[in-house]
């Protein structure tokens, strides 16, 4: 919350914490983050989470009872952007789903989707 609410830094946005991996002894925190944006966004963001690590880790310090305050170390999670490249890849490679997947009835399947059902128009045969 302390990097949505208390960051004023014009060059941190559209950041997400993705993930934090504590060292044993708590003494040092990497933060996974993603960033929305391009490369050139993406390395903005986190040159500004660098220069506010002090910061988050006095807002750290206030929020938990612990002998040492882990030093925050901050890096770009790609973990987000590989899977959306992945999944457009996927799309263009795989075929198109089978009408069945598609929630069409089986009638609508025969005529290839475009039949429509004579009861709905209140026709009668």
């Amino acid at each position: 919350m302390a990097i949505l609410a208390d960051l004023k830094d014009p060059r941190i946005q559209d950041v997400t914490v993705t993930r934090v991996e504590m060292s044993p002894d708590m003494r040092h925190a990497k933060v996974h983050v993603s960033v929305m944006g391009n490369e050139t966004k993406q390395k903005l963001s986190l040159a500004g989470l660098k220069s506010a690590a002090g910061f988050l880790q006095s807002k750290v310090a206030k929020r938990i009872d612990t002998r040492y305050t882990p030093r925050l170390e901050f890096v770009l999670d790609m973990g987000v952007k590989k899977s959306i490249q992945i999944a457009e890849i996927l799309h263009r490679v795989l075929p198109p789903a089978p009408a069945d997947e598609a929630g069409l009835s089986p009638e609508a399947q025969a005529d290839g989707g475009d039949a429509v059902d004579d009861d709905v128009l209140g026709k009668q045969e």
